[in-house]
């Protein structure tokens, strides 16, 4: 292997060329077709050098860059690990399909500040690279920030009075959490541990009372607001004003998953499983979650508005990843890995569907896409697809990680846990397959029999991109154990 391509190398490649992406795409501003081939080059350029990581992480080592003091014991600084190595793979990867449905969405549209877009675009995803590549707290907390502040101008991108009012939401919430909660986290973690690196087996082990930890855990739990725990979720609903490109950005690629990933990460190295377990800190963030992810469910399925169905979707989907952090046992923490995959791929599918129907059709509402099959057969078999793959049906992603996490919950004595998966994933077919029986078995409107209707899809990017990660939902149910391999290293050395 060359010195360029060394993997300490490569951990600064990946770091760096999303924000020299986002520095040469004003240089193309006039001309969209360069602009966007810089996006496109950019993307695929970053998830060359996260794969490149992969065989060296699956071999046991852990690349590692950075090391920049800030002060004393304080760090900047760098470490791939199992569980940030799968969540740069995800971000990464989507960010080329988003891209390419980015295309076709915001030309269709006339979007205005598209350049502007693809530039945030790109720093958000750098920011994503560092929170996944963060060694310490301390780095994983300025990404985090910098995730949040790149993403503001994203949702507000239309810059209306309801853009900026949900941006308001949306920087308000996310940052006062952080603030308020996450930060006094860290500093208490400092303290009792002497450190804030990302520890194998943890940190906390014998240096504090269950009920301290007990409640350093709900600070973290609720601090990291993009994880969008029940009550502090209200931010994601609202940010559904924004382009569809960037929904798919806040449920699927960076945002949430960069709140879940947090949590998870935290379970694991700050607290450690078996702290957790052995202590039983986490049995009330198990019933919290429980809480959050029937919740969200019920909401969904009074939804009319289709973006926000999906919306409250994903509130519930997230709560699958908290609840397997707060089992805190290795099959457990292993299904929320893998959730976390699983998720990305049928949620983005979902919303770029959605999209496109808007793009194609101007549709928003449930009720209004009787008969929207006939008119676009392709994005409503992704559609289907994403939706059995997010109920946990074989063959499709979402299956493992449901299995998984109730393997977990039974590992753990929670028979409580089990039933409320089963439960989840009934009311998962009962907010999104109507839609797809709707937009098939139901004529459109004006059409009182069963005949054919106009076929109209949406843009060609478009399609290819929602038609990608369908098939990413058939593919990642085949390559499950290649993704439990990589996430066992995150449990196996503790």
């Amino acid at each position: 292997m060359t010195a360029l391509g060394a993997p300490d190398n490569l951990v600064l490649i990946a770091l760096l060329l999303p924000f020299v992406g986002a520095a040469l795409i004003p240089l193309f501003g006039k001309h969209p077709n360069w602009r966007e081939a810089v996006t496109l080059a950019t993307a695929v350029t970053l998830v060359a050098a996260v794969a490149g990581l992969l065989t060296p992480v699956l071999g046991g080592a852990r690349p590692e860059a950075g090391g920049i003091e800030i002060a004393p014991g304080l760090a900047l600084a760098f470490k791939v690990e199992p569980l940030g190595m799968l969540f740069a793979l995800v971000a990464s990867s989507l960010w080329i399909v988003n891209s390419i449905y980015s295309i076709g969405y915001m030309r269709a549209q006339d979007a205005p500040r598209q350049t502007s877009f693809y530039v945030y675009f790109a720093i958000a995803l750098g920011s994503t690279i560092g929170v996944a590549f963060a060694k310490n707290l301390f780095t994983l907390f300025l990404f985090y920030e910098a995730l949040t502040l790149s993403t503001y101008p994203l949702v507000t991108h239309k810059q209306d009075r309801e853009a900026m009012r949900s941006g308001r939401i949306y920087l308000s919430l996310l940052l006062g959490t952080s603030m308020v909660l996450l930060l006094p986290a860290i500093v208490a973690t400092w303290v009792l541990a002497g450190t804030l690196d990302f520890t194998p087996g943890g940190v906390l082990g014998g240096k504090a009372s269950a009920t301290v930890i007990g409640v350093l855990l709900a600070l973290y739990a609720f601090g990291i607001g993009k994880a969008a725990l029940m009550p502090l979720h209200f931010w994601l609903p609202a940010a559904m004003v924004a382009p569809t490109p960037v929904s798919a950005l806040l449920h699927a690629v960076a945002v949430v998953k960069a709140g879940v990933f947090a949590i998870l990460k935290v379970a694991v190295y700050i607290f450690g499983i078996d702290t957790l377990h052995a202590s039983g800190a986490s049995n009330w963030l198990i019933y919290a979650a429980s809480a959050s992810l029937l919740a969200a469910s019920l909401v969904a399925l009074s939804r009319d508005n289709l973006k926000a169905r999906l919306a409250y979707s994903t509130v519930s989907q997230l709560a699958y990843v908290v609840v397997g952090a707060a089992l805190a046992n290795s099959t457990s923490v292993v299904g929320s890995g893998l959730q976390i995959a699983t998720h990305a791929v049928g949620k983005i599918t979902l919303f770029f569907c959605a999209g496109a129907i808007y793009v194609a059709h101007h549709l928003t509402e449930v009720s209004q896409m009787s008969g929207i099959g006939r008119k676009m057969p392709i994005t409503m078999l992704a559609f289907l697809i994403a939706s059995l793959s997010i109920i946990g049906l074989p063959p499709f992603a979402g299956t493992w990680s449901k299995w998984t996490l109730s393997l977990g919950a039974l590992d753990a004595g929670q028979l409580f846990v089990v039933g409320v998966l089963m439960v989840s994933s009934l009311l998962n077919v009962a907010y999104l397959l109507p839609i797809v029986a709707r937009g098939f078995f139901l004529p459109p409107p004006g059409k009182k029999g069963g005949g054919a209707a106009a076929i109209r899809e949406a843009p060609l990017p478009c399609l290819i991109a929602l038609c990608a990660t369908a098939l990413f939902c058939i593919i990642l149910f085949f390559q499950a154990d290649r993704i439990e391999q990589l996430l066992i290293g995150m449990v196996a050395s503790r």
